[in-house]
C-alpha cells in the first residue's frame, strides 16, 4: 500500500488515480453531457449532485467519523455513508437502468452493442474498484462503503423513475429548444 517517503506517505500510482475519481469522473461526465446536449444525459448528472447532497445530510444525521488515516490524521468530515461510493454506485445503477430502458439518443452509435452493453461494461467494474478504492486509501470502514453503495443502488432506480414517469417529455421539449 502506501509507503513513508521522509514522513509523508505517498500514493502508489493506481492509488493516485482513484484518489482523483472525483475530477476525473466529474470531467468526463461534463464532456458527455456537452458531446450528446442531451436532457436525459443532464438529467442524470444533476442526480449525482442530488445523490451527493443528500448523502452529506444523511452524514451530518449519522456522524460517524472516519477510520484514522494512515498519517494518524483523520478529516473532518464524517464517513457514514461514503458519498463517492453512492455517487458512483448511482452512477452505475442508472447507467445499467438508461442502457436496458431508454432509447438510444441520436448523438450516440446506433450499434446495441456499442450503446447498450459497452457503458455497462465499463461502468460496473470501474464503480466497483472506485467504491473499494474508498477503504484501500483510508478513507473510509468497509460499512460506511456498503452504506454508500446501498443508498447509491435506492437513489438511481428513484431518480430514473421520475425521468421515465414524465419527466423526459420536458427534456424533449428543452433538447428541441436548442439551437442546431
Amino acid at each position: 500500500m502506501p509507503h513513508d517517503d521522509g514522513g509523508l506517505m505517498r500514493l502508489p500510482w493506481y492509488l493516485h488515480a482513484l484518489e482523483k475519481t472525483n475530477l476525473i469522473v466529474t470531467s468526463l461526465t461534463a464532456c458527455v453531457v456537452l458531446y450528446t446536449r442531451s436532457a436525459g444525459v443532464a438529467y442524470f448528472a444533476l442526480g449525482a449532485v442530488v445523490c451527493s447532497l443528500t448523502v452529506k445530510i444523511v452524514k451530518r444525521c449519522v456522524r460517524q467519523p472516519r477510520p484514522v488515516v494512515v498519517n494518524g490524521k483523520r478529516k473532518k468530515t464524517y464517513g457514514m455513508p461514503s458519498t463517492h461510493s453512492a455517487v458512483i454506485t448511482h452512477y452505475a445503477v442508472y447507467v445499467a437502468l438508461a442502457c436496458a430502458y431508454l432509447p438510444i439518443h441520436p448523438s450516440l452509435p446506433a450499434s446495441p452493442a456499442l450503446s447498450r452493453v459497452v457503458p455497462v461494461l465499463i461502468v460496473l467494474p470501474l464503480a466497483g474498484t472506485i467504491a473499494v478504492s474508498r477503504i484501500w486509501l483510508g478513507h473510509h470502514t468497509w460499512t460506511q462503503v456498503a452504506a454508500g453503495c446501498a443508498y447509491g443502488m435506492l437513489f438511481a432506480p428513484l431518480w430514473f423513475k421520475l425521468w421515465t414517469g414524465g419527466l423526459d417529455e420536458y427534456g424533449h421539449v428543452l433538447e428541441g429548444m436548442l439551437p442546431v
